[in-house]
């Protein structure tokens, strides 16, 4: 049996019992020995390679798929952003091409916006982004005529976070080969030589990285290592152990990881206020998997505990996972770090680019994009949302909390007042006023009829109900009665806005869990109509509708208020405010 072959069978042993207890603790099934003791028996070292790599794909599956409903529109962020886009990109898992185009469209609209400037001080916003559109397929060196690697290319901005600074913008500038840029502004021309000076000349006498040593010059020896540090440190130094005291410092940073590695395969970090944290397993993991040393290899191994399996520790049972061991519930940041955990551990397995390594990436052309145009998947017949009417306001929104949504929608002819003065905010709205506002926010074609009987067809609403209904945005209260000037319930406004939202081209798919994680966390989600649920979770989801109050209240009667937030957030998402 040749090395490649060992390491297989090795590898998938423990990543099979690491599975196996995964499927206990998400079953909540006492059917395990305490790991490290005798494992189940389902998945045994007989079953080889194969049942291991099925089993690390499957919680991979799991963690992308939780990830994708849960982050349905990525933007530029340390949280729902990029290490969401990355880990998914990174995964394998089936995403369409029009997640990735949508985010690069937001990404896009941020550099546009902001001229350019991702943040005046932490540098580190553009190594992410760098890694998030290099991982989704586009070249970063060119987001609305800005290259976002040039900002990496001075050395004094980048360096002065910390050792996290030179850190990411090797990684990010290593992802694809990228030539750092001259910056004609910079004090100090980076290169990545003096990018690997900085790192070294910041490691700690143990061995590791912290985000402060070397802050004042001089490492101080009362510094110590921290793990997650060390473990992004090591990510960037990989490339470059070619160089002798390259070398010589990753080789004291893996012991030094090795050495302070827990019974149960992972770390305590600083960040996570000295309890366990799923984290700095991850960077750990990438790490070694960067540096191409097995995860199996015996010095990180403990007590029969690999970092995969204290992974896998952390999962919640529904595809997320905990921030720390003792924590409760999926946290969104530990999840997306989780997940390209696991990529990274499932690429090596197969022999793949490390995740850091990009060169085989699936390249994707930017949709050219009109801002205000919509989104790729619209309806043909949506139109956005054109100013009509600059400045338009009514006196009695002076001062309310929705007078910019209000406002907005006004100015476009979406939404009216009682009289040229009056809007009446807090009134409530009946079923047909709103059926005349959605379909005028989409900017619909009149369709003429309806299936309801109450609907005269020489009622003032009557094309914008036979609209509505012709678009399957409404539904009546009954098989033939549309009940038009009935008072419209938040359940009923968030169904029909979020059948808005999906015509409009964004994906109003949620599963089970993700429904009920989206409203669980309000008092009274339990009256929630099942009829209304998928979609107001949704609305939650997407921040059309705000999840600030402790309730939903789903059939008290919405407000004219409440109907522009929603309506403008909407439009908003569905880039249809033009």
């Amino acid at each position: 049996m040749n090395n490649k072959d060992q390491y297989n069978k090795k590898i998938a042993f423990l990543l099979a019992a690491a599975f196996t207890l995964y499927l206990c603790m998400s079953m909540a099934a006492p059917l395990c020995q305490p790991l490290g003791q005798a494992f189940c028996q389902p998945l045994a070292a007989a079953d080889g390679a194969d049942a291991g790599k099925a089993a690390l794909a499957q919680a991979v599956s799991d963690a992308a798929s939780y990830i994708h409903n849960t982050v349905k529109a990525p933007e530029i962020g340390s949280v729902g952003g990029e290490w969401a886009v990355i880990g998914l990109a990174r995964s394998g898992f089936a995403v369409p091409d029009a997640y990735y185009q949508d985010y690069y469209r937001r990404v896009e609209k941020y550099v546009r916006d902001h001229n350019g400037v991702l943040h005046d001080r932490k540098y580190t916003e553009y190594s992410r982004v760098i890694l998030g559109l290099t991982a989704a397929g586009f070249d970063p060196r060119d987001v609305a005529g800005y290259d976002l690697t040039a900002p990496l290319g001075d050395f004094d901005k980048t360096v002065w976070q910390g050792v996290n600074g030179p850190v990411w913008a090797l990684i990010a500038l290593d992802s694809l080969d990228y030539a750092i840029p001259v910056n004609h502004e910079a004090s100090t021309q980076a290169t990545r030589d003096l990018y690997i000076a900085d790192i070294l000349r910041r490691q700690t006498q143990d061995g590791g990285w912290n985000l402060t040593a070397g802050a004042e010059g001089a490492v101080s020896a009362r510094e110590k290592g921290d793990v997650d540090l060390t473990g992004m440190a090591l990510q960037a130094l990989a490339k470059y152990q070619a160089q002798p005291e390259v070398k010589a410092a990753v080789d004291r940073a893996v012991a030094f990881l090795s050495k302070t590695q827990d019974a149960k395969g992972g770390y305590t970090s600083s960040f996570s206020a000295g309890s366990s944290a799923v984290e700095s397993a991850v960077q750990v993991t990438v790490a070694l998997c960067r540096l191409g040393i097995p995860l199996d290899d015996t010095r990180f191994v403990k007590s029969g505990n690999s970092l995969v399996n204290n992974i896998l520790l952390y999962r919640t049972g529904n595809g997320g996972s905990k921030h720390t061991l003792d924590g409760s519930g999926s946290d969104l940041m530990a999840s997306e770090q989780a997940l390209y955990g696991l990529a990274a551990a499932i690429r090596a397995m197969e022999g793949k680019n490390s995740i850091y390594q990009m060169a085989d990436t699936v390249k994707r052309v930017a949709f050219k994009h009109t801002p205000g145009s919509g989104l790729p998947g619209k309806h043909a017949d949506i139109k956005g949302a054109e100013v009509k009417e600059q400045g338009k306001t009514f006196a009695d929104v002076a001062g309310h909390r929705s007078k910019a949504a209000i406002d907005a929608l006004a100015a476009r002819g979406v939404i009216g007042g009682r009289d040229a003065e009056r809007f009446d905010p807090d009134a409530t709205m009946t079923r047909a006023e709103f059926a005349a506002i959605v379909t005028r926010a989409l900017g619909l074609p009149t369709k003429q009829g309806s299936a309801f009987a109450d609907v005269s067809a020489s009622a003032w609403y009557a094309q914008a109900v036979g609209t509505a209904y012709y678009y399957e945005l409404v539904s009546g209260t009954s098989a033939t009665t549309f009940s038009p000037e009935g008072t419209i319930t938040r359940q009923e406004a968030a169904v029909m806005t979020a059948r808005a939202a999906k015509l409009a081209g964004m994906d109003t798919g949620m599963n089970e869990i993700a429904v009920r994680n989206a409203l669980a966390q309000f008092d009274d989600y339990r009256t929630v109509a099942d009829w209304a649920a998928p979609l107001m979770a949704f609305c939650y989801a997407q921040g059309i509708l705000d999840d600030a109050a402790l309730t939903i209240q789903p059939t008290a009667a919405i407000k004219r208020c409440e109907v522009a937030d929603m309506l403008y957030r909407m439009l908003g998402a569905a880039d249809l405010l033009a």
